[in-house]
Formats: structure tokens, sequence, C-alpha cells
């Protein structure tokens, strides 16, 4: 990494904006931006000359902006002094000559500022500084007349709540350093927050560990006496700073409550946790290894109480069943013709990504149109996941040359901008094929939700989904007596993104809030050979099928466009059958998963039943379009891509979706030896690709061994003895529970 430019302002702008940051330009020897909305100020490269043209001092947005990169400012000496007993290490410390290593450095997502000050003099002690906030950086001149040290040096990745819980004790410790210490317990000895112990020894990585295999209090769950003995282990266990406690408690554990403790009684479990003596010795988690009489085992942070039994073995992680068969991937009739054509012509002929376009293509045709008899449609919202110049754009302008020739060019959208937009479009064209690329940018700022206008395209994907055999109600608008229904809407999404953009997009959230479980999710895998694009025209059957749906009004006179009536699609005896089969399936997967509290397991199962219903009927209609008859072979085709497909989704999940920054990095660490020969790696080429500093790589593989998740093994070599690390193998890894079987799945 280059050096940062020490007296060029534009050059030094433009050195951070490398580095992912985004400068912004303040006055002279001043610390505060004057520009109007400057907390919104992103500079592209172009922008850079224009702002910073050799006066004036530059700046740096924390938090979501730079990448979360996050900035402890100490404003007191004392701070200062006792910075390295309380904060993580990291890479990255700046200050200036009067006031050296006064700003330490953090990549912490999910950080929110944070100020601390003395409760006598109501001065500032500490500040964690992220999004909404800057600091002023070298080669800056401090008001003073001294110049600021550039950022240099790699920040340290570390997770929110325990910088923030860091943060607290320093600020505590500077406090009771000024001010001396009201014991809050006078039986116990001095708690270990205020001295060198807790970070050299990870007191709070590991508290924070312990917190995560908590269960979360549920109301009506003994919501109250698991969440007081969560501060109980914070404050007697681990020996915490009761302000500690409270900010680990706050930061980690509290998100996952249902409903989530207010400050005050969040407070008042800590205080009351705090000021009762305990059974065991102060600090034993602290202190000691798992025994027979410990409550806790330290090498897995399991917890042994009645909520969690000690001998209670883990789930078994899912596993992985590949990508979908080739065999999954054909649709006699309309769908398969359509898939045909699109191989034929593409530049680089992709079967997955044709099978999306077509099933997406037969899905909107048929739209408000048909129905089977558990009144179920053929709305679906489809995701084909490939890498770049594979050929993503080919299906869709097939869909769309097919819809411009028969007259139904008006269905078609694009991007989805905002969820007041899909209605209106909706509202005037009741059935729509919305046909969107880098969908992963929609789902990653969805996921964010930071925007009103991300959030109002969740709910409405998720309600018209739920809609399509009712009526959507509109929203009211200003002139408007009557808001408007839209009657039983038909919103088909084709949307295409690449894989790692997709995977990097997935959070707990995402999962369960039931737009996962909506879709469904098709991997190309790698490109095709490429081939010598042709100019063909359509085929003529699939004209013709297409403008059979274009012309079908189903319901009677002039109310069949408005309010349709559509044909059912009746089920043979033998798949109605199998359809009773394959739901009693899904049923006892979902309450296998609701026993264990998964939430993502529940909220996909959740949907199996009703997605290979709709798949059934779209094979129904594909395959004889004027005479249709949903039968077992579309049932078993429909099951199978379904079963298939959920457990991928669900293994993608268990290894790409994280909760916090640390184990985002730890599924990645994991993922690097899945994929590796006899799913193992050595230390050294570990650490090269997980691109990380050697102190967060110790600190991230210790908590890996511990949880049992990875096992650290001697190999001999012809020179010295080489570290190893392998992928534990967890009990009934390696299987896949055949729910559903004598279906034929």
């Amino acid at each position: 990494m280059t050096a940062a430019p020490t007296h060029n302002l534009l050059d030094a702008a433009r050195w951070y904006r490398s580095r992912g940051y985004a400068p912004i330009p303040v006055p002279a020897r001043t610390k505060i931006p004057v520009l109007a909305g400057w907390q919104d100020l992103r500079l592209s490269e172009e922008d850079l000359p224009r702002h910073f043209n050799g006066t004036g001092n530059l700046g740096l947005l924390l938090g979501e902006p730079s990448g979360w990169l996050v900035d402890v400012d100490l404003d007191c000496d004392e701070a200062v002094a006792l910075a390295p007993q309380h904060l993580p290490p990291t890479g990255a410390r700046s200050g200036r000559p009067g006031k050296p290593a006064s700003h330490w450095w953090y990549i912490c997502q999910g950080a929110k500022t944070r100020k601390h000050q003395d409760p006598v003099s109501k001065k500032m002690i500490v500040e964690l500084r992220s999004t909404g906030a800057q600091t002023v950086v070298g080669p800056s001149i401090h008001p003073s007349g001294e110049p600021y040290d550039p950022v240099d040096g790699e920040p340290a990745v570390i997770d929110h709540a325990e910088l923030a819980a860091a943060v607290t004790a320093l600020a505590r410790a500077v406090t009771e350093r000024r001010h001396g210490r009201k014991e809050t317990i006078a039986s116990q000895p001095r708690p270990l927050g205020n001295d060198r112990f807790l970070a050299d020894s990870g007191i709070l990585r590991r508290a924070a560990a312990y917190l995560d295999r908590i269960p979360p209090a549920i109301s009506g769950s003994g919501g109250h006496s698991q969440t007081y003995a969560a501060a109980t282990a914070m404050v007697h266990g681990f020996a915490l700073d009761p302000e500690a406690a409270f900010s680990l408690l706050w930061d980690r554990y509290n998100p996952r409550c249902e409903p989530p403790w207010s400050e005050k009684e969040l407070r008042h479990k800590v205080s009351d946790a705090a000021s009762k003596p305990h059974d065991k010795p102060y600090g034993w988690l602290r202190d000691t290894g798992p025994t027979e009489s410990n409550d806790i085992d330290l090498s897995g942070f399991v917890v042994r109480t009645p909520v969690v039994a000690a001998d209670a073995p883990s789930p078994p992680a899912p596993e992985d069943p590949g990508l979908l068969p080739p065999e999954a991937l054909r649709v006699p009739g309309f769908v398969g013709e359509v898939m045909d054509y699109c191989l034929a012509t593409a530049p680089y002929p992709s079967q997955t990504l044709a099978f999306c376009g077509a099933l997406a293509l037969q899905a909107f045709l048929a739209g408000r149109k048909v129905r089977d008899p558990g009144d179920n449609r053929t709305n679906m919202y489809l995701l084909g996941l490939a890498h770049s110049s594979s050929g993503k754009d080919w299906p869709r302008k097939i869909n769309a040359r097919v819809l411009q020739a028969v007259g139904l060019g008006n269905g078609l959208g694009d991007r989805l901008a905002s969820g007041e937009g899909v209605q209106d479009a909706l509202f005037g064209t009741p059935s729509m094929l919305f046909q969107t690329d880098e969908i992963d940018g929609l789902l990653q700022s969805i996921n964010r939700a930071r925007d009103a206008r991300f959030e109002s395209i969740m709910g409405t994907l998720l309600t018209m989904y739920s809609a399509s055999n009712s009526i959507f109600p509109m929203r009211r608008k200003a002139g408007q007596n009557e808001p408007g229904v839209i009657d039983q809407p038909c919103l088909v999404l084709f949307g295409t993104a690449i894989p790692n953009h997709y995977y990097s997009a997935l959070s707990e959230r995402m999962l369960t809030n039931g737009l996962f479980a909506r879709m469904l999710i098709l991997e190309s895998g790698p490109r095709g050979a490429g081939q010598e694009p042709t100019v063909s025209d359509l085929p003529e059957r699939v004209l013709a099928a297409a403008k059979w749906w274009s012309d079908l009004r189903p319901g009677p006179g002039n109310l069949a466009s408005a309010h349709p009536t559509p044909r059912v699609v009746p089920h043979t005896d033998e798949a109605r059958a199998l359809l009773v089969e394959l739901r009693q399936a899904a049923e006892q997967a979902y309450g296998e998963a609701e026993a264990r509290r998964d939430a993502v397991a529940t909220t996909v199962w959740g949907r199996a039943s009703e997605q290979t219903r709709k798949l059934a009927l779209i094979y129904a209609v594909s395959e004889n379009h004027a005479e249709p008859a949903i039968g077992v072979e579309a049932v078993r085709w429909a099951s199978r891509l379904v079963m298939h497909q959920t457990r991928r989704m669900l293994f993608m999940a268990a290894n790409h979706a994280a909760e916090t920054p640390f184990d985002e990095l730890a599924l990645r660490a994991m993922r690097k030896l899945r994929e590796a020969p006899d799913r193992s790696l050595s230390h050294s080429v570990l650490l090269k690709r997980m691109k990380m500093d050697s102190r967060s790589f110790h600190d991230l593989i210790d908590t890996l061994v511990q949880r049992g998740d990875v096992l650290a093994e001697s190999a001999a070599t012809a020179g010295r003895s080489a570290l190893i690390y392998r992928l534990a193998e967890k009990e009934g890894e390696g299987r896949v529970k055949e729910e559903g079987a004598e279906c034929g799945l």
C-alpha cells in the first residue's frame, strides 16, 4: 500500500478515496464542515479538484459512507493513557504532535455514534464516531497550527458490540481515576475491566460469543429470567463493569429479544444482577476452564441451563445438494420451446437463464387467466444467478420481443424504483412482468432500509405476492375521494444478479422477512462455451401460443379484464394425492425447524407447498394451453425442483448470511476451508485468502477452534512443522433428510 500524501490536499483526498473512504472539504484550520448537507456528500473522482484546491482542511465521513470506518476519539489525556488497556488493538492510529495517538480507527459494521462525558464537569471523555459524523485528518492543520497525522495503516475489523463495550469501559475507567469508584457490591473484587487483562485475554470477545449462544428473551417464554441470567453471566461470570455489561447486552443480545427491552428495563436487569450475590466464585467464566461443576463449557460457549440442555447436540448443518440437475430445467410445451429458441440464438447459451426467462414469460401470460383448485395463481418471483458477460440479458430480450409481437408490451417493467411506482403500474396494467438486472443492489438497499422507498418496495413485493387471488388496496392520493384497488394483481419478477454480489446481500433480516422464501433462486454455474449469434424469427408455435393467451378473456362480458374469473385447471386424483404428501413433508420439516427456533428454515419451508402448486400449474398450462390439467408428472417435476432448491437456499443462507461482521468473517473462513482439498489449508494460505491482518486473523481462528467449527493440527514438513486448519465434521453432516421420499422427491 502506498504511503499517504503528507502535503498535497488533492492527492490526499484521492488517496483516501482509493481506500474506500469518503473525503469532504472543511474550512482551513477548523474542525467543522460548513457545506449544507455535508453528511450526504459523496464526492466522485471528478469532484475532488473543485473541493480540494490547495487550501482548507480534509475530513472523512465515518461509518457507512466509508465502508464502516469508525473513529474512537480520545478527548482527554487520561483516555489516551488508558486506551491501550481497554481498546482492541488496531493498526491505524493518528493524532497530532501535541496529542499523539488520540484517534483509534476500526472497521466496525453497524456501529453507532456514542459520546461519553464526565459526570461532574460534563466535558467529553471519549467518542465513538460513526455514520453521521466526520473527523478531520492529515494533511489538515489543527486550529493550534499543528498538522494532523494521516489515517495510515490498516484499521482492525471488530464487532460493533465489542467496540461499544470497550469504549464504555474506557470512559468508566477515566471517571473512576478522576472521582473514585462507588462499589456496587462491597464483597466483590475490583472488576478486571479496569486493567490490561481485559484487552490481553479477549474477555469482551469471549463474553460476546457467550451472549450469541444464549437464546433471546421471548415474551411469555421466561424472558425475564433468561435476560437476568444473561446479565448475571456478564457482571458475575465475566467480571465486567456493569456499564460494559449493559453495553454488550444492549448491542448484541437485546436486538434479538421479542420484543426488545427498553433501556430502562435492561439497565434494571443489569443493576439487579450486579447487586445480588451469586453461588459461583466471582469471575468463574473468566478465570476457569470447563469442569464438572461449571454451568458453562468455555470451549464451545454452550449454555447448560434448562433452556439449552448440556448434552443436546447441535442441529446438523444444511447439506449442499449442489446445482439443480439439467433435467429439472425442462418443461414440455411453451416453456421448452422458448428455451430452445433462446439456447439456439444466445451468444453464450445458459440453460438456467433460458429456463428462468421462459418460465417467467409463461407465468406472466397466464396471469389472472388460470388458477388451480386451491386458487393458487401463476405469479412468481424468479432470480437467476450468473457471472458477468454470461448472457443474462438475452432471455429478457426474447421475452420483450414476444410480448411486443402479441400486443402485450405495456405489461413489461424494468427497474423497481419504488413500491408506489410498482403499485401505480399494476393499477393501470394489473398483470406485469418486471425484468430487473443486478437485483442484488436492490436487495442490499432493502436490507439496509435507510431510505423509506426501499422499505416500500419490500412491503409492496410481499403484499402483492399474497394478493394475487384477492385485491390490493391502493394508497389514498391527494384530491382523490376513493383510493381504488387492484383486482387480482399478477406481478411476475424475473431478476438476475452476479452470485457473489447476491450472497453478500443476504442477512438474517432479509432471510426472515418473507421475501427470500417467495423467490425461486437458480444458479447457472460456469459460463458455457460461446457460439456465433444468429438472427432468426421467433418460432411460429411460440407466437401462436402467446397470441392465444393474449386473446383469452376469462370471465363474463366486459368485466373479463377488470374483474376476471380465471379458469380452474383441475388435478388428477394421483396428482392431488401427491400434493397432499408433499404438503405433509413440508409441514414436518417446518415443525422440526420451529422446534429448534430456526427462523430462516421455518420461513422457507412455510412456502414450499405453495411454490410447488404454482409450478405444477405453470407446467400444466405450458404443456397444453388449450385444455390443461395438472397431472402426476407436473407435480413430480415441481416437487423435485422446490425440495432441491429449498435445501440449496438453506445451505447458502447458512454459509453466507451473518448477523455481525465477525460472523461474516467466520463464515467466509469456513467457506475457504470447505472449498479446499481435504477441507483444510495451512495457516499462511488461509491468512492470505482471508485478506486480514495477522492479529485479527488469530482472534478469528481462536474463536472458531473454541466453538468446535475448525480443528488446528500440526503437520510435519521438510523443515519445521506447519500449522494446518481443518473444517470440523459435524454430527449429521453429509446427510439430507429425505422428507417426502415417497413423493418421488
